[in-house]
């Protein structure tokens, strides 16, 4: 929210009638009572303006204000709960969002699940995932399968069903997602989300950048990870807690009012060139495709890919039908690995195919 506090101000000098000695109104200088009078008034109508608090033009999202029933407090300290719980020693956590669409059995929610327990000494990071529902059914379902779920559902908006790409559901809902990413970097957390559509293969710790402060990866990568010409994707981000991050996030958020009727990752692409990044010494990098590969643009190697996003894909059928066969193409390649026989690099993935 934008600073509140006021400055001390100083005593406004006197109007410049009063010490004109040929103003007609000379005579109430010379009238005690009538003095008087004036100045409570003043006093007390300057009183009364600083007592009322600014109002910004820019009203501030915040994911606990519209829950019903249930004091910010309340929220923010089961948040806390919940990431203390999740954190590693480093206070860091992975974070992904679902709603009812994505929760339903046999859907999005479950084969994101799979892919930690079918890569490649992925099992470990479960039980630093918390998983952020946005609607009830949602968490109802998350509660059944995993530990660490956050209710977001907020009271008279409903994100259960399928959000279709640019759609007033779905911008609503992306921009709840950066407001509420802030909110956990406030907390002082490090994070790396994740959108539910991404499988995770191997760790991908190892490939991030030491000097990143935000890192995110690309639907094309240019092969430079300072280039600014990326075509990032904001499905998955590894995100360092700092001054700069909150900062930043804050910007982005706001940044929605600057561009309205585009998703967090469109503005995304017109922010990164801002002077603010600069001003602000915030060190973006881009993520290989090499390692963080996607449907726009696989990571050719099954030996160093880390994660595989459905991105470039619309339609909740579409990705199951593709991410379902990615699952299969890995699980054919970790079988391969067995057999010194085969040439493990002639495995290729075999998607997108309804994508």
């Amino acid at each position: 929210m934008p600073d509140t506090d006021h400055q001390p101000q100083k005593s406004p000098p006197p109007p410049p009638e009063f010490n004109n000695h040929n103003h007609p109104f000379k005579f109430l200088l010379q009238t005690p009572k009538v003095v008087i009078i004036f100045a409570m008034v003043a006093i007390s109508c300057l009183l009364l303006y600083n007592s009322f608090p600014s109002v910004p033009f820019r009203v501030h999202y915040s994911p606990f204000a519209t829950i019903k029933h249930q004091p910010n407090s309340n929220k923010v300290d089961e948040l806390k709960s919940i990431l203390k719980r999740a954190s590693t020693s480093s206070k860091t956590i992975i974070i992904t969002t679902i709603n009812d669409a994505w929760a339903e059995p046999n859907s999005m929610f479950d084969l994101f699940l799979e892919s930690f327990k079918i890569g490649n000494e992925t099992q470990r990071f479960i039980q630093h995932l918390v998983v952020v529902a946005l609607d009830q059914k949602a968490y109802t379902r998350c509660l059944k399968l995993h530990p660490h779920c956050y209710n977001l559902s907020t009271h008279g908006v409903d994100f259960s069903e399928e959000a279709y790409f640019m759609a007033p559901d779905y911008l609503k809902m992306m921009w709840r997602r950066i407001d509420f990413l802030r909110t956990v970097l406030d907390l002082g957390y490090n994070f790396v989300f994740t959108d539910a559509d991404i499988m995770w293969f191997r760790d991908p710790f190892p490939h991030f950048h030491k000097d990143g402060d935000f890192q995110i990866a690309c639907d094309y990568f240019r092969g430079n990870s300072v280039d600014l010409n990326n075509l990032p994707n904001g499905g998955f981000t590894y995100v360092k807690s700092n001054t700069k991050t909150t900062k930043f996030y804050k910007f982005w958020f706001d940044s929605r009012l600057t561009y309205p009727g585009l998703h967090d990752q469109d503005v995304f692409n017109k922010i990164k060139f801002d002077p603010f990044i600069r001003h602000n010494k915030l060190q973006i990098r881009f993520l290989d495709t090499t390692f963080f590969g996607g449907f726009c643009e696989p990571s050719r190697d099954f030996d160093k890919v880390c994660t595989m996003h459905a991105n470039c894909c619309v339609g909740l059928e579409n990705k199951v039908h593709d991410v379902r066969i990615m699952l299969q193409d890995w699980r054919k390649y970790t079988k391969l690995l067995g057999n010194q026989s085969v040439m493990v690099r002639s495995v290729s993935w075999t998607i997108p195919q309804s994508c």
